[in-house]
């Protein structure tokens, strides 16, 4: 309970420890500014937004009218709820210098952060901003980091674990030699926090499941469905299914074979370059093994009956999983930000995933050296989808494949410390000088995406123009 007692105390706070914003509003108080120092300050935890206080120390009552009324505290109580879908309580306190209004905020969900108008605030000073790229990592952690350690199978015997797990290929993957004792490979597992001890036996955690799981059903069904699913369709469309194949082993130890399962179904597809003249298949297997590790590491583990999906067409494929991304999807290319570090850490050291923020890079390399349209990135309600095409010859691309591919080569170029110009991008396109015109109409176009910007540290002359991404 808020009292009289209360704002005395808080009154003293320093301000480093204070889960409080203080602002004089002696008149009224802007109430756009009171809905997202609601959402900082339960993006913080929760607080208390107190108005009629100075906000510098020593910090003095001087007393406020906003909302002054029983219906407009109501009212703004009502709006509150309404605009951000959580409730905040107002509590009036009669200070001898004046009336001061404490609106609780109530903490965001746990793993959650929450925005206000697309954009995740929290506190800097005085100011509010924009979450810093680390801060929004450490809460989009909170709860996945709950789901991995969280037991798949408790009270696990020594020959129980070494049955469920497939601890041969784990030693395989990591280039060490098998132990030559049962209790050292339990030993190692434990140590990599994959297996806990307990009085009862052995712990077998939701991470180490979905790793080293020789059969996920084996666990439960829930950890089952966890399991990435690949449906080959024989059109355009889902009116004709081929294939529909679920997997059942956990995502390190059957990795590779998913991955080559993937590749293999793929059809053939003649494929015409200066330096390999021979037949391919329609989708390359490096970009195909980035976007499944990619969907795998970065998917939402808590959303439940769905898993990573992967969909084959004649003219493309589709890898997707539950979730939404914490970075734009114009960024993928140049920032990396997962969800699941622990899960994405242990892949890494598996040799499935590359170094942070370059798998993205080497799925768009693929593309231009395949002559593949510009994969895309979607966001969906709960869904992320990467796409990759078959190949299409330029005349049949439309101006939004392109812009895209244009797009994408910038910001390749940039992350290799290279500039776009007319001349690379003609190039990606594989097109004669002679098409340096309508080159030019793409780039054009896509700075009027706002997607590109010119060098202006380079020449000015429109035929030596460089290009960076605009985020650059």
């Amino acid at each position: 309970m808020i009292t009289l007692e209360t704002l005395e105390k808080w009154l003293l706070v320093p301000t480093e420890i204070e889960r409080l914003e203080f602002k004089e509003a002696k008149e009224q108080y802007d109430t756009t500014k009171l809905l997202k120092y609601c959402i900082a300050l339960a993006n913080e935890r929760g607080g208390y937004f107190v108005l009629g206080v100075t906000d510098k120390r020593p910090r003095k009552v001087v007393g406020s009218r906003s909302w002054s009324t029983a219906r407009e505290l109501n009212k703004i109580k009502a709006y509150i709820v309404e605009q951000l879908k959580f409730r905040v309580e107002a509590t009036e306190l009669q200070h001898p210098d004046g009336r001061v209004l404490v609106f609780e905020v109530p903490p965001r969900p746990v793993g959650q952060p929450l925005a206000f108008e697309g954009q995740y605030l929290m506190r800097a000073g005085e100011s509010l901003v924009g979450m810093t790229p680390d801060v929004l990592k450490s809460i989009f952690a909170e709860d996945q980091q709950e789901w991995f350690s969280q037991p798949a199978k408790s009270n696990a015997s020594p020959d129980d674990v070494i049955a469920l797990l497939d601890t041969q290929t784990y030693f395989e993957l990591l280039k060490i030699p098998y132990p030559t004792s049962r209790d050292a490979v339990l030993e190692r597992l434990q140590s990599q926090y994959l297996i806990k001890q307990t009085v009862q036996g052995w712990t077998i955690t939701n991470l180490s499941a979905i790793l080293l799981a020789k059969k996920l059903d084996a666990f439960s069904p829930a950890l089952a469905r966890k399991a990435p699913r690949v449906v080959i369709y024989e059109g355009i469309n889902k009116l004709q299914t081929r294939d529909d194949t679920t997997g059942i082993r956990g995502y390190a130890i059957g990795f590779d074979g998913l991955v080559d399962f993937v590749h293999s179904a793929a059809p053939q597809n003649r494929f015409i370059e200066e330096v390999v003249r021979e037949e391919v298949k329609k989708f390359p297997k490096q970009a195909l093994r980035e976007l499944i590790a990619n969907a795998l590491v970065h998917q939402d583990f808590l959303v439940t009956g769905t898993s990573v999906m992967i969909e084959m067409y004649s003219d493309r494929i589709e890898v997707s999983n539950p979730g939404i991304p914490s970075i734009k999807v114009e960024r993928f290319i140049d920032e990396y930000r997962s969800r699941n570090e622990q899960l994405a850490d242990i892949m890494r050291r598996f040799g499935i995933c590359e170094e942070k923020g370059s798998g993205i890079d080497k799925v768009i390399n693929a593309a231009e050296l395949f002559q593949l349209p510009a994969p895309d990135f979607r966001v969906g309600d709960t869904r992320t989808t990467a796409v990759l095409f078959a190949h299409q010859n330029f005349a049949d691309m439309s101006k939004t494949d392109r812009i895209r591919a244009c797009y994408q080569h910038c910001c390749l170029l940039y992350v290799t410390n290279q500039r776009m110009s007319n001349q690379t991008l003609r190039e990606r396109f594989r097109l004669s000088e002679s098409q340096a015109a309508t080159v030019s109409h793409i780039i054009g176009a896509t700075k009027e995406a706002s997607l590109i910007k010119t060098d202006e540290s380079e020449s000015s002359s429109t035929r030596y123009a460089r290009y960076l991404p605009f985020w650059a």
